[in-house]
């Protein structure tokens, strides 16, 4: 999925990160009362694996992304397709589309009520498409089969739709809450190929910062009312393989580095839904992934919840990544609960 860089980073972060696990202990937050249902989200990773690997330029692809446009308009959400045409490691042409699904301001339903908006908003976002080569299969066999993704793509947009869910049903959210899919985030260089390219990773991500920062900054310098500004986000949260079996999310090196309050807040939110058991205060290294061009182009603080194994032989990413067992019998329902309702501590109590 993405390159990893770990050791170089370890004294630098335990000397970073001293202060945090004791600051995090001493902040409690009132318990949310609204559940995240990972059964649904369980649905929704299962319903996107019906459609097959969705790799790019598949027929599955386009067939996901029509169900997971129609899922968020069906949630409120006003949706737009930003598509282009990226070129891949080896010179292919990706047919990418960004799927942007913006969630109205909350505004109380009850008539007699004072209208609220909440006072900030913050981005949600995943990787939707599906690796092509299962390249780090232990079988070499499997090496150019199609991975099915379930974690490494499902999960995420899975857990967002879930929120989007929740957010139409429960409007007293202190945010409001917009989504992106990033696609062709995982056409990234395969092992088994000798080229060399380190911005192969995370393309639509990478096309979605520029155009959000060309668009932000076009909007700032000019005088017509006409134009359409960009959104402001307080901060950003990328979800990336949040529904492995044992996953556990560390603090990720990029994300402190770039957003730092935001890992803080996320993960006093786990702590306060019960769940701090799945969020420890450890470090697990950096990764490349779509959070960077978020943080570098589009210049929004964001941080990365990213599963880490850090006893894994395979892989620090886990036994099912960028393999052939990335499916359904391999999520938890019990993961993708944690993830949910952290996020949901943070949007309704933030």
């Amino acid at each position: 999925m993405k390159y990893v860089s770990f050791c170089l980073f370890t004294l630098l972060l335990f000397m970073t990160s001293c202060g945090t696990t004791k600051k995090s202990q001493q902040n409690s937050q009132p318990v949310v009362n609204i559940e995240f249902n990972a059964d649904s989200a369980y649905a929704f990773c299962a319903a996107q694996c019906a459609f097959g690997p969705r790799t790019m330029n598949s027929e599955a692809h386009e067939r996901c992304l029509q169900w997971i446009q129609q899922k968020f308009q069906d949630y409120g959400c006003q949706v737009t397709l930003q598509q282009a045409d990226l070129r891949g490691y080896d010179g292919t042409i990706l047919k990418s589309t960004n799927i942007i699904a913006r969630q109205p301001s909350a505004i109380s339903r009850q008539p007699s009520a004072i209208s609220r908006q909440p006072s900030s908003r913050i981005l949600v976002c995943a990787h939707w498409d599906s690796r092509p080569w299962a390249d780090n299969d232990p079988d070499s066999a499997n090496w150019r089969k199609p991975v099915m993704a379930a974690n490494d793509g499902a999960s995420g947009v899975a857990v967002m739709l879930e929120l989007a869910r929740l957010l139409q049903q429960h409007d007293s959210a202190r945010v409001a809450v917009d989504f992106v899919c990033f696609d062709a985030e995982d056409w990234g260089v395969p092992q088994w190929s000798d080229e060399v390219d380190a911005d192969s990773w995370a393309l639509g991500a990478q096309h979605w910062a520029a155009s959000y920062a060309a668009s932000s900054s076009s909007a700032a310098s000019s005088s017509s009312a006409a134009t359409v500004s960009q959104p402001s986000y307080d901060y950003a949260i990328l979800l990336d393989m949040v529904g492995g079996q044992g996953a556990k999310f560390y603090h990720e090196y990029y994300s402190l580095q770039y957003a730092r309050p935001v890992v803080e807040k996320v993960w006093q939110a786990a702590s306060a839904a019960g769940y701090g058991s799945f969020f420890p205060s450890k470090n697990g290294g950096g990764v490349t992934d779509d959070h960077i061009p978020v943080n570098e182009k589009a210049h929004i603080p964001c941080i990365d919840i990213i599963n880490h194994y850090p006893d894994c032989e395979q892989s620090s990413f886990g036994p099912t990544w960028h393999t052939v067992n990335d499916d359904m019998q391999h999520l938890d329902k019990n993961t993708l609960q944690a993830v949910g309702q952290t996020l949901v501590q943070l949007i309704y109590s933030d």
